[in-house]
Protein backbone atom coordinates (compact mmCIF):
# COMPACT_ATOMS: atom_id res chain seq x y z
CA UNK A 1 0.00 0.00 0.00
CA UNK A 2 2.92 2.27 0.96
CA UNK A 3 4.79 1.73 -2.33
CA UNK A 4 2.12 2.88 -4.52
CA UNK A 5 1.65 5.90 -2.44
CA UNK A 6 4.44 7.45 -4.34
CA UNK A 7 2.98 7.07 -7.82
CA UNK A 8 -0.60 8.11 -6.67
CA UNK A 9 -0.30 11.97 -7.66
CA UNK A 10 1.88 11.69 -10.98
CA UNK A 11 -1.16 8.97 -12.04
CA UNK A 12 -3.54 11.49 -11.09
CA UNK A 13 -1.08 14.39 -12.78
CA UNK A 14 -1.17 12.23 -15.70
CA UNK A 15 -5.39 11.78 -15.71
CA UNK A 16 -5.88 15.13 -15.28
CA UNK A 17 -3.25 16.36 -17.29
CA UNK A 18 -4.94 14.21 -20.12
CA UNK A 19 -8.64 14.75 -19.88
CA UNK A 20 -8.20 18.81 -19.88
CA UNK A 21 -5.57 18.10 -23.03
CA UNK A 22 -7.89 16.80 -24.73
CA UNK A 23 -10.54 18.64 -23.85
CA UNK A 24 -9.11 22.33 -24.64
CA UNK A 25 -7.69 20.85 -27.66
CA UNK A 26 -11.72 20.13 -28.77
CA UNK A 27 -12.29 23.70 -27.58
CA UNK A 28 -9.27 25.27 -29.73
CA UNK A 29 -10.48 23.58 -32.80
CA UNK A 30 -14.06 24.77 -32.25
CA UNK A 31 -12.77 28.14 -31.87
CA UNK A 32 -10.37 28.10 -34.70
CA UNK A 33 -12.56 26.75 -37.47
CA UNK A 34 -15.26 29.36 -36.10
CA UNK A 35 -12.64 32.12 -36.57
CA UNK A 36 -11.76 30.62 -40.25
CA UNK A 37 -14.90 30.44 -41.29
CA UNK A 38 -15.73 34.15 -40.78
CA UNK A 39 -12.87 34.87 -42.91
CA UNK A 40 -14.68 32.37 -45.57
CA UNK A 41 -11.22 30.24 -45.69
CA UNK A 42 -12.30 27.10 -48.30
CA UNK A 43 -13.55 24.38 -46.58
CA UNK A 44 -10.51 21.86 -47.83
CA UNK A 45 -7.78 24.39 -46.14
CA UNK A 46 -9.36 24.62 -43.04
CA UNK A 47 -9.67 20.91 -42.79
CA UNK A 48 -5.81 20.50 -43.86
CA UNK A 49 -4.42 23.18 -41.86
CA UNK A 50 -6.93 24.47 -38.94
CA UNK A 51 -7.95 20.76 -37.96
CA UNK A 52 -5.27 18.76 -38.94
CA UNK A 53 -3.13 21.77 -36.44
CA UNK A 54 -6.08 21.20 -33.78
CA UNK A 55 -6.35 17.70 -33.56
CA UNK A 56 -2.18 17.45 -33.19
CA UNK A 57 -2.10 20.31 -30.65
CA UNK A 58 -1.83 18.00 -28.01
CA UNK A 59 1.34 16.16 -28.79
CA UNK A 60 2.98 19.43 -30.03
CA UNK A 61 2.74 21.17 -26.60
CA UNK A 62 3.71 18.07 -24.75
CA UNK A 63 6.90 17.53 -26.65
CA UNK A 64 7.71 21.38 -26.54
CA UNK A 65 7.23 21.44 -22.92
CA UNK A 66 9.46 18.11 -22.53
CA UNK A 67 11.99 19.78 -24.71
CA UNK A 68 12.22 22.55 -22.45
CA UNK A 69 11.77 20.71 -19.35
CA UNK A 70 15.08 18.17 -20.58
CA UNK A 71 12.99 14.79 -21.22
CA UNK A 72 14.45 14.18 -24.98
CA UNK A 73 12.54 10.36 -23.95
CA UNK A 74 9.30 12.15 -23.65
CA UNK A 75 9.28 14.82 -26.76
CA UNK A 76 10.43 11.95 -28.94
CA UNK A 77 8.37 9.34 -27.79
CA UNK A 78 5.54 10.96 -27.73
CA UNK A 79 5.47 12.00 -31.13
CA UNK A 80 6.74 8.66 -32.92
CA UNK A 81 4.54 6.73 -30.30
CA UNK A 82 1.61 8.84 -31.35
CA UNK A 83 2.26 8.11 -35.02
CA UNK A 84 2.43 4.22 -33.97
CA UNK A 85 -1.51 4.92 -32.26
CA UNK A 86 -2.77 6.79 -35.33
CA UNK A 87 -2.07 4.25 -37.80
CA UNK A 88 -2.26 0.96 -35.44
CA UNK A 89 -4.51 1.97 -32.61
CA UNK A 90 -6.79 4.19 -34.33
CA UNK A 91 -6.95 3.30 -38.01
CA UNK A 92 -7.72 -0.28 -36.89
CA UNK A 93 -10.21 0.12 -34.76
CA UNK A 94 -11.69 2.52 -37.24
CA UNK A 95 -11.36 0.32 -39.67
CA UNK A 96 -13.79 -2.11 -37.49
CA UNK A 97 -16.82 0.10 -37.29
CA UNK A 98 -16.50 0.58 -41.40
CA UNK A 99 -14.27 -0.53 -43.25
CA UNK A 100 -12.29 3.01 -44.91
CA UNK A 101 -12.38 3.14 -48.90
CA UNK A 102 -9.62 6.21 -50.10
CA UNK A 103 -11.38 7.87 -53.08
CA UNK A 104 -9.81 11.17 -52.41
CA UNK A 105 -6.70 12.19 -55.30
CA UNK A 106 -5.01 14.54 -52.22
CA UNK A 107 -4.73 11.43 -49.88
CA UNK A 108 -3.08 9.61 -52.65
CA UNK A 109 -0.43 12.12 -52.93
CA UNK A 110 0.21 12.47 -49.20
CA UNK A 111 0.87 8.85 -48.67
CA UNK A 112 3.98 8.93 -50.21
CA UNK A 113 4.97 12.58 -49.20
CA UNK A 114 4.44 10.68 -45.21
CA UNK A 115 6.63 7.94 -46.49
CA UNK A 116 9.33 10.04 -47.32
CA UNK A 117 9.15 12.45 -44.41
CA UNK A 118 9.39 9.22 -41.81
CA UNK A 119 12.65 8.06 -44.35
CA UNK A 120 14.12 11.70 -43.51
CA UNK A 121 13.60 11.38 -40.01
CA UNK A 122 16.07 7.88 -40.16
CA UNK A 123 18.52 9.77 -41.81
CA UNK A 124 18.52 12.95 -39.28
CA UNK A 125 18.27 10.32 -36.04
CA UNK A 126 20.85 8.51 -37.78
CA UNK A 127 23.23 9.82 -35.02
CA UNK A 128 20.82 9.29 -32.64
CA UNK A 129 20.90 12.82 -32.46
CA UNK A 130 18.23 15.82 -33.01
CA UNK A 131 20.25 18.80 -33.17
CA UNK A 132 18.95 22.44 -34.19
CA UNK A 133 20.66 21.98 -37.77
CA UNK A 134 18.18 18.83 -37.97
CA UNK A 135 14.99 20.67 -36.00
CA UNK A 136 14.97 23.73 -38.65
CA UNK A 137 15.09 21.00 -41.78
CA UNK A 138 11.68 19.82 -40.28
CA UNK A 139 10.34 22.49 -39.74
CA UNK A 140 11.33 24.01 -43.45
CA UNK A 141 10.18 20.71 -44.62
CA UNK A 142 7.10 20.88 -43.07
CA UNK A 143 6.71 24.84 -44.01
CA UNK A 144 6.91 23.53 -47.62
CA UNK A 145 4.37 20.72 -47.15
CA UNK A 146 1.70 23.33 -45.91
CA UNK A 147 2.31 26.12 -48.45
CA UNK A 148 1.87 23.03 -50.97
CA UNK A 149 -1.68 21.69 -49.37
CA UNK A 150 -2.93 25.30 -48.97
CA UNK A 151 -2.10 25.85 -52.79
CA UNK A 152 -3.17 22.89 -53.70
CA UNK A 153 -6.53 23.19 -51.42
CA UNK A 154 -7.27 26.44 -53.08
CA UNK A 155 -7.12 25.32 -56.47
CA UNK A 156 -8.27 22.01 -56.31
CA UNK A 157 -11.87 21.53 -57.91
CA UNK A 158 -14.58 18.97 -56.43
CA UNK A 159 -12.59 16.69 -54.34
CA UNK A 160 -14.32 13.77 -51.68
CA UNK A 161 -12.16 15.02 -48.68
CA UNK A 162 -13.37 18.82 -49.63
CA UNK A 163 -16.89 17.55 -49.58
CA UNK A 164 -16.46 15.72 -46.19
CA UNK A 165 -14.51 19.12 -44.65
CA UNK A 166 -17.67 20.76 -45.32
CA UNK A 167 -19.87 18.48 -43.90
CA UNK A 168 -17.90 18.41 -41.08
CA UNK A 169 -17.08 22.20 -40.11
CA UNK A 170 -21.05 22.46 -38.87
CA UNK A 171 -19.75 20.29 -35.63
CA UNK A 172 -17.13 22.86 -35.39
CA UNK A 173 -19.18 26.08 -34.98
CA UNK A 174 -19.27 28.58 -32.12
CA UNK A 175 -22.11 30.72 -31.53
CA UNK A 176 -20.04 34.20 -31.97
CA UNK A 177 -16.74 35.07 -33.63
CA UNK A 178 -15.91 36.99 -30.37
CA UNK A 179 -16.43 33.93 -28.03
CA UNK A 180 -14.32 31.85 -30.70
CA UNK A 181 -11.33 34.73 -29.92
CA UNK A 182 -11.95 34.32 -26.20
CA UNK A 183 -11.74 30.34 -26.67
CA UNK A 184 -8.66 30.69 -29.38
CA UNK A 185 -6.81 32.43 -26.11
CA UNK A 186 -8.10 30.00 -23.49
CA UNK A 187 -7.44 26.88 -25.34
CA UNK A 188 -3.86 28.20 -26.03
CA UNK A 189 -3.52 28.47 -22.55
CA UNK A 190 -5.39 25.14 -20.89
CA UNK A 191 -3.15 23.05 -23.65
CA UNK A 192 0.31 24.84 -22.14
CA UNK A 193 -0.87 23.69 -18.32
CA UNK A 194 -2.19 20.56 -18.94
CA UNK A 195 0.93 19.64 -20.96
CA UNK A 196 2.98 20.68 -18.45
CA UNK A 197 1.59 18.75 -15.86
CA UNK A 198 1.08 15.68 -17.93
CA UNK A 199 5.00 16.23 -18.35
CA UNK A 200 5.74 16.57 -14.85
CA UNK A 201 3.44 13.45 -14.19
CA UNK A 202 5.28 11.33 -16.87
CA UNK A 203 8.42 12.35 -15.72
CA UNK A 204 7.57 11.27 -11.90
CA UNK A 205 5.91 7.94 -13.00
CA UNK A 206 8.63 6.27 -14.94
CA UNK A 207 11.13 7.08 -12.16
CA UNK A 208 8.48 5.33 -10.17
CA UNK A 209 7.85 2.80 -12.02
CA UNK A 210 11.58 1.76 -13.47
CA UNK A 211 10.99 2.48 -17.06
CA UNK A 212 12.42 5.10 -18.80
CA UNK A 213 10.96 8.36 -19.85
CA UNK A 214 10.92 7.11 -23.62
CA UNK A 215 8.78 3.77 -22.82
CA UNK A 216 6.28 6.39 -21.05
CA UNK A 217 6.32 8.24 -23.90
CA UNK A 218 5.66 6.11 -26.38
CA UNK A 219 2.81 4.72 -24.11
CA UNK A 220 0.66 6.61 -21.78
CA UNK A 221 1.50 10.02 -23.21
CA UNK A 222 1.16 9.20 -26.92
CA UNK A 223 -1.85 6.88 -26.80
CA UNK A 224 -3.49 10.35 -24.50
CA UNK A 225 -2.46 12.64 -26.99
CA UNK A 226 -3.95 10.86 -29.99
CA UNK A 227 -7.52 11.01 -28.37
CA UNK A 228 -8.64 13.77 -30.11
CA UNK A 229 -7.95 11.75 -33.73
CA UNK A 230 -9.38 8.86 -32.31
CA UNK A 231 -12.74 10.60 -31.36
CA UNK A 232 -12.63 12.44 -34.76
CA UNK A 233 -11.83 9.24 -36.83
CA UNK A 234 -14.78 7.21 -35.08
CA UNK A 235 -17.16 9.90 -35.83
CA UNK A 236 -16.19 9.90 -39.50
CA UNK A 237 -16.22 6.65 -39.86
CA UNK A 238 -20.17 6.48 -38.57
CA UNK A 239 -20.73 9.14 -41.12
CA UNK A 240 -19.21 7.10 -44.03
CA UNK A 241 -16.75 10.40 -44.36
CA UNK A 242 -14.11 7.86 -44.78
CA UNK A 243 -11.25 10.13 -46.66
CA UNK A 244 -11.71 12.11 -43.73
CA UNK A 245 -11.17 9.86 -41.16
CA UNK A 246 -7.92 8.69 -43.20
CA UNK A 247 -6.95 12.55 -43.65
CA UNK A 248 -7.01 12.82 -40.07
CA UNK A 249 -4.46 10.50 -39.38
CA UNK A 250 -2.14 11.34 -42.57
CA UNK A 251 -1.93 14.86 -41.57
CA UNK A 252 -1.15 14.31 -37.83
CA UNK A 253 1.62 12.06 -38.80
CA UNK A 254 2.96 14.50 -40.71
CA UNK A 255 2.48 17.10 -38.47
CA UNK A 256 3.51 14.90 -35.14
CA UNK A 257 7.01 13.49 -37.82
CA UNK A 258 7.83 17.14 -38.98
CA UNK A 259 6.73 20.12 -36.58
CA UNK A 260 6.30 18.33 -33.23
CA UNK A 261 10.11 16.69 -33.18
CA UNK A 262 10.86 19.79 -35.18
CA UNK A 263 10.26 22.25 -32.71
CA UNK A 264 10.64 20.14 -29.96
CA UNK A 265 14.71 20.03 -31.24
CA UNK A 266 14.43 24.15 -32.25
CA UNK A 267 13.64 24.81 -28.15
CA UNK A 268 16.72 21.86 -27.21
CA UNK A 269 18.85 19.82 -28.96
CA UNK A 270 17.33 15.75 -28.33
CA UNK A 271 19.83 12.89 -27.47
CA UNK A 272 17.97 9.87 -29.20
CA UNK A 273 17.82 6.60 -27.00
CA UNK A 274 19.46 3.39 -29.80
CA UNK A 275 15.49 1.81 -29.72
CA UNK A 276 14.23 5.01 -31.29
CA UNK A 277 15.73 4.20 -34.42
CA UNK A 278 15.88 0.61 -34.10
CA UNK A 279 12.70 -0.18 -33.07
CA UNK A 280 10.32 2.20 -32.98
CA UNK A 281 11.17 4.48 -36.11
CA UNK A 282 11.11 0.74 -37.65
CA UNK A 283 7.83 0.14 -36.56
CA UNK A 284 6.39 3.86 -37.74
CA UNK A 285 7.89 3.17 -41.18
CA UNK A 286 6.83 -0.60 -41.57
CA UNK A 287 3.13 0.56 -41.13
CA UNK A 288 3.50 3.64 -43.29
CA UNK A 289 4.43 1.36 -45.71
CA UNK A 290 1.46 -1.00 -44.98
CA UNK A 291 -0.77 2.06 -44.86
CA UNK A 292 0.51 2.88 -48.44
CA UNK A 293 -0.14 -0.61 -49.57
CA UNK A 294 -3.77 -0.78 -48.40
CA UNK A 295 -4.52 2.54 -49.57
CA UNK A 296 -2.97 2.29 -53.19
CA UNK A 297 -5.71 2.34 -55.79
CA UNK A 298 -6.06 -1.51 -57.78
CA UNK A 299 -7.50 -1.77 -61.01
CA UNK A 300 -9.10 1.72 -61.18
CA UNK A 301 -10.59 0.63 -57.78
CA UNK A 302 -9.97 2.80 -55.29
CA UNK A 303 -8.07 1.72 -51.98
CA UNK A 304 -9.70 -0.20 -48.74
CA UNK A 305 -8.62 -0.91 -45.01
CA UNK A 306 -11.18 -3.57 -44.32
CA UNK A 307 -11.97 -4.94 -40.76
CA UNK A 308 -9.53 -8.01 -41.79
CA UNK A 309 -6.92 -4.80 -42.32
CA UNK A 310 -8.11 -3.53 -38.92
CA UNK A 311 -7.65 -6.36 -36.92
CA UNK A 312 -4.52 -6.94 -38.02
CA UNK A 313 -3.38 -3.19 -37.44
CA UNK A 314 -4.71 -3.38 -33.60
CA UNK A 315 -2.99 -6.58 -33.28
CA UNK A 316 0.31 -5.09 -34.24
CA UNK A 317 -0.62 -2.08 -31.93
CA UNK A 318 -1.20 -4.57 -29.18
CA UNK A 319 2.10 -6.62 -29.69
CA UNK A 320 4.10 -3.74 -30.20
CA UNK A 321 3.01 -2.97 -26.83
CA UNK A 322 3.18 -5.48 -24.93
CA UNK A 323 6.72 -5.93 -26.50
CA UNK A 324 7.85 -2.52 -25.31
CA UNK A 325 6.59 -3.00 -21.69
CA UNK A 326 7.78 -6.28 -21.20
CA UNK A 327 11.38 -5.46 -22.29
CA UNK A 328 11.29 -2.60 -20.78
CA UNK A 329 10.43 -3.58 -17.39
CA UNK A 330 13.42 -6.69 -17.36
CA UNK A 331 15.88 -4.00 -18.69
CA UNK A 332 14.84 -1.46 -16.10
CA UNK A 333 15.10 2.46 -16.55
CA UNK A 334 17.92 3.96 -19.05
Amino acid sequence: MSAALPLLMPMLAIVVGLVVLVWSADKFIDAAATVARHYALPPLLIGVVIIGFGTSAPELTVSAISALEGSPGIALGNAYGSNIANIALILGITALISPIVVQSGILRKELPLLVGVTLLSVALLWDLHISRLDAAVLLLTFAAIMAWSVWHSLRSGDDTLGTETQAELGAHTLATVRLAWVWLAAGLLLLIASSRLLVWGAVQAAQGLGVSELVIGLTVVAVGTSLPELASCIAAARKKEHDLAIGNILGSNLFNTLAVVGLAGAIHPLAAEPEVLSRDLLVVGALTLALFVLARQRRGRPGQISRWSGAALLLTFVGYTVFLLTTSVAQGPA
